[in-house]
């Protein structure tokens, strides 16, 4: 019970770590120094592919917890295996558009659209990354045989931790990419 007041108390810290880089995005787009031209280098369409990935990894994980109450520790593994490779698989996304946007000269000191979107977005890739570490520790511990029984708390702990990532994700996702993409739209 107390690592899930711990992991509550950590998701309730970066949570008002993420708004304020959100704030600070939104702030800065109102800037004369934020070019929303680098903006129109961001492909919606395939963030929003590697997004569902992530956003999948959510059910996935509950899919795992699910199965952990139950006993069923073949399918548990099975759910973290699929947890990690669309993780991976988010990740890997975001690492291509970072590419493509550097081939593109948008960089973290090219604008402020620049600094603010890798911070933004770096920061989470980060968050991720600590997320697939800590559920692929828990992933080679269950296959050693170390959660064969359903009373462990750690499944619901890392699982706020995840669902957390995923919850940010779409906040970023919506106002990085959906809201000016439709402001082009309809303005």
């Amino acid at each position: 019970m107390e690592n899930k007041l711990m992991i509550k108390l950590v998701v309730g810290t970066e949570a008002m770590f993420f708004l304020a880089l959100i704030m600070a995005y939104v702030y800065f787009s109102l800037l004369p120094g934020f070019s929303p031209q680098q903006a129109d280098h961001l492909d919606i369409r395939s963030t929003a592919i590697f997004s569902a990935f992530l956003f999948s990894s959510s059910f996935t994980f509950w899919r795992a917890e699910m199965n952990f109450k139950q006993g069923k520790m073949t399918r548990l593994k099975g759910w973290l295996l699929l947890t990690l490779v669309l993780g991976l698989v988010f990740l890997f996304g975001q690492g291509n558009e970072y590419a493509r946007l550097l081939r593109e000269n948008v960089s973290i000191s090219s604008s402020l659209f620049g600094t603010s979107f890798f911070t933004l977005t770096g920061f989470h890739g980060l968050h991720v990354f600590a997320g697939l570490v800590v559920i692929s520790i828990i992933t080679a511990l269950t296959f050693m045989g170390d959660y064969d029984r359903s009373t462990s708390s750690v499944f619901g702990t890392v699982g706020i931790y995840w669902h957390f990532v995923d919850i940010v994700w779409l906040f970023v996702f919506l106002i990085v990419y959906i809201l000016p993409h439709f402001h082009k739209i309809t303005g």
